[in-house]
């Protein structure tokens, strides 16, 4: 089992979620974070991080951002490992809840 990140995440960004992560399995993207489903152990630790709520359990992923579990592992495997929090982009808070964000997603 693996953790998802989705959609709330694009053009927001927060980083909390890699500063609890025992195995940094995030990766990070120009507007986006994804975790590697091959390196992330199901320990939880990230998901009431996420100050955008953009973070699920693999199998509570909302069905209609289902297409997230197959971005996730494709862009982990292209983007840097990113460990270490960083400040959010300025605009977060407004993009923050904004639906269907996925054709913002800069790769």
């Amino acid at each position: 089992m693996t953790f998802v990140v989705t959609d709330n995440c694009i053009k927001c960004k927060y980083t909390d979620c890699v500063e609890v992560c025992p195995v940094d399995c995030f990766y990070e993207g120009p507007n986006f974070l994804v975790i590697h489903p091959d390196e992330c152990i199901d320990c939880a630790l990230c998901e009431p991080e996420c100050p955008a709520n953009a973070i699920f359990s693999e199998d509570e992923v909302p069905e209609d951002q289902q297409e997230f579990t197959g971005l996730n592992a494709e862009l982990a495997d292209i983007w840097p490992n990113i460990t270490e929090k960083k400040e959010s982009p300025s605009d977060a808070e407004e993009w923050d809840g904004v639906p269907d964000k996925l054709q913002y997603l800069e790769r």
